[in-house]
């Protein structure tokens, strides 16, 4: 199973539909969905600050900033295949 992640923060609108997108897409494809609150590190403050939302897929970096459906739809049919 596909791991996929949003690195996000509270407060962030783009963050919210990013979220919205990758759970419309829990329904079509086999993945476990992590959230993480950048402001909880130091690191991933200085790291995703500008760029959130977020979109690592299996480690990989697949989007940021405005999170498209389509562009991830096409991020997980390579890693995940076909949808359900």
């Amino acid at each position: 199973m596909q791991k996929v992640t949003l690195y996000s923060r509270g407060r962030c609108p783009l963050c919210e539909k990013a979220k919205a997108v990758l759970l419309e897409l829990m329904k079509e494809y086999d993945f476990v969905l992590e959230e993480v609150d950048i402001e909880q590190s130091d690191e991933l403050t200085e790291r995703y600050g500008l760029m959130i939302p977020v979109v690592h897929i299996d480690g990989e970096e697949a989007a940021f900033g405005f999170v498209n459906k389509y562009d991830i739809s096409n991020h997980l049919r390579k890693k995940c295949g076909t949808p359900q």
